[in-house]
């Protein structure tokens, strides 16, 4: 049997700090990566008080299908009284979201929050 390709296995890490759950995505977010990566965090933020930060800052590509997952997320954590902050430094991916109107709607950190620096 063959070792799955890279391009099927989900791009993501997860590591918890603390009380915080920290799951860093990378490459590319797209129709393709959403179906690989919803199941993984459908069973993540079925936690109760999950305290998130996604951590997006080695994504290279998101598009609408990306978004999409980022907002299913968003409202399944917010919806078991939960936390979530997407970090990302990129100004790309800020203007995506002042243009579809979610610029309010997340929680974005530039760095890694201070509470989280020192555990």
């Amino acid at each position: 049997m063959s070792p799955t390709p890279p391009r099927l296995l989900p791009p993501l890490t997860e590591r918890t700090l603390g009380g915080t759950t920290i799951v860093e995505l990378r490459d590319e977010i797209d129709v393709v990566t959403c179906a690989l990566l919803k199941s993984p965090l459908d069973v993540l933020t079925d936690t109760p008080r999950l305290d998130l930060v996604l951590d997006l800052r080695r994504v290279s590509f998101i598009d609408c299908s990306g978004v999409g997952l980022l907002c299913r997320v968003r409202n399944r954590v917010l919806a078991r009284g939960g936390r979530l902050r997407l970090l990302t430094g990129s100004a790309a991916f800020r203007q995506i979201l002042r243009r579809v109107h979610l610029t309010g709607v997340f929680e974005l950190c530039h760095r890694l929050p201070e509470d989280l620096m020192t555990v």
